[in-house]
């Protein structure tokens, strides 16, 4: 009898990627993929390390396992991915019960301690566990970056660009499968050929990612904003497909949080940059990422934080807690924020974030926009907007969704709007569907 595996993917999309690959790899070796650990012999977890909150569910989700190896429920168990990257030697000293500990980027490690042997003529094919119409896209693996309180070097090594061919190839492919939306991914997407081809050739890349046939979206993620390539911004025009949204993590505001976060960017030409994107992309949604609680935020470092939010106005924004890591720059920093107070200034950022989400929502009603449909509950369709990335952004809840189904591109009329959620109605089937005029830019 084939041997169930069931693979569970904690963590970011670069780590869903390469279950996906792994899934691939490991249905060639004549193993059967299992939906839960209840109905496998064999779990796999793919670990994320990245701060703590990730390693205590990548921690908890380990125990769960071996709960169910020790009722028999289980023949055995693989840790895989970040956390086994960083932690292996106290892992096997505290979690003995785990059978194989392997770190990043080692699927060829993975298939061989189940008696297999990597193919490597199905490289870049995967087995998708996002809704069929859209993919993560990895075009690079590791970072070249100083960032003190980032330990992802750590994990994933230094930055190595695919070549744009393995790309383009697994575009292809994605594409015959029926993937519509390519969501360009890696540790830093801006950084992309500067390794292989001796400079960044992010622009060529997606140039030749919209000549794929079947592929209707292009959305651009983690784009660090020092080095920025500008010419990508021309893409924005010029390229149908690529959809008007950037995702640019900035961290922080001001001058010494960011000279001691090592960001290689101030405060002065980072305002300028997202000016300079704003003019150059009307209509753009920025999303951003923000830490609160870092050794050098003080309260008048917060308030420059707040007030930096509510003038840049982001369309989507997150923001994280400061996470004392191991082995980084900022490790011997300590970490003197309280807990609490990093849990006060997280809310207060994102309050304000959601008054200026909710505003801008509002602007949207009665506007016809074009959606894509992920999934279908009962009557109704649940979809985004070209401004919306899959589970971190807005969602638009489609009433009257008769004959539409997940994966579809539909025009829709806004009728209600709250913080991070549109409803809508299907709109005339007259309406052409094509990329509107930017709904944004009014806003």
């Amino acid at each position: 009898m084939k041997k169930k595996v069931n693979i569970i993917t904690l963590g970011c999309p670069k780590n869903v990627v390469d279950s996906e690959i792994l899934m691939k790899q490991l249905q060639s070796n004549n193993l059967e993929l299992a939906v839960d650990s209840d109905d496998s012999d064999i779990a796999i977890i793919n670990t994320c390390g990245f701060i703590n909150d990730a390693k205590r569910e990548s921690i908890d989700t380990i125990l769960q396992a071996v709960h169910l190896k020790k009722e028999g429920r289980l023949e055995k168990i693989i840790v895989m991915g970040c956390l086994s990257e960083r932690y292996a030697s106290a892992l096997k000293k505290e979690i003995p019960e785990v059978d194989v500990y392997i770190g990043a980027n080692k699927l060829d490690q993975v298939v061989h301690s189940l008696g297999g042997d990597l193919k490597y003529d199905l490289l870049g094919e995967r087995i998708l566990t996002t809704p069929k119409h859209y993919a993560y896209l990895k075009i690079s693996e590791g970072c070249d970056r100083p960032c003190s309180f980032c330990s992802i070097p750590l994990m994933r090594g230094k930055h190595i660009s695919k070549p744009i061919e393995q790309i383009l190839l697994e575009a292809r492919n994605l594409s015959i499968s029926g993937v519509k939306e390519l969501i360009l991914i890696a540790q830093d997407t801006t950084y992309y050929g500067l390794d292989l081809y001796g400079k960044r050739i992010l622009t060529t890349l997606i140039q030749k990612l919209g000549d794929i046939d079947g592929i209707e979206w292009i959305r651009l993620m983690y784009a660090f904003p020092t080095g920025f390539p500008l010419d990508v911004l021309e893409q924005f025009k010029d390229n149908s497909k690529l959809c008007r949204y950037l995702d640019i993590p900035v961290q922080h505001v001001s001058d010494s949080v960011l000279t001691s976060m090592r960001r290689g960017i101030n405060s002065k030409e980072l305002r300028n940059l997202i000016e300079h994107i704003r003019v150059k992309v009307p209509g753009i949604a920025l999303r951003t990422t923000l830490i609160v609680g870092y050794p050098a935020e003080g309260e008048k470092e917060f308030e420059e934080l707040q007030k930096f939010v509510d003038e840049m106005q982001f369309e989507r924004l997150g923001v994280f807690a400061f996470s004392q890591e191991e082995d980084t720059t900022a490790y011997p920093l300590g970490d003197p924020v309280p807990q609490a107070v990093k849990e006060e200034r997280l809310k207060i950022i994102m309050e304000t974030q959601r008054e200026i989400s909710f505003r801008k929502n509002q602007r949207l009603m009665e506007k016809t926009i074009r959606v894509l449909v992920d999934r279908k509950e009962g009557d109704t369709a649940i979809g985004r907007t070209e401004y919306d990335a899959p589970d971190i952004d807005n969602e638009v809840t489609i009433h009257n969704a008769d004959g539409i189904a997940a994966g579809d591109f539909c025009s829709v009329k806004i009728v209600d709007a709250e913080a991070y959620d549109m409803f809508a109605i299907s709109a005339n089937t007259d309406i052409p569907i094509v990329n509107s005029v930017p709904i944004i830019e009014t806003i």
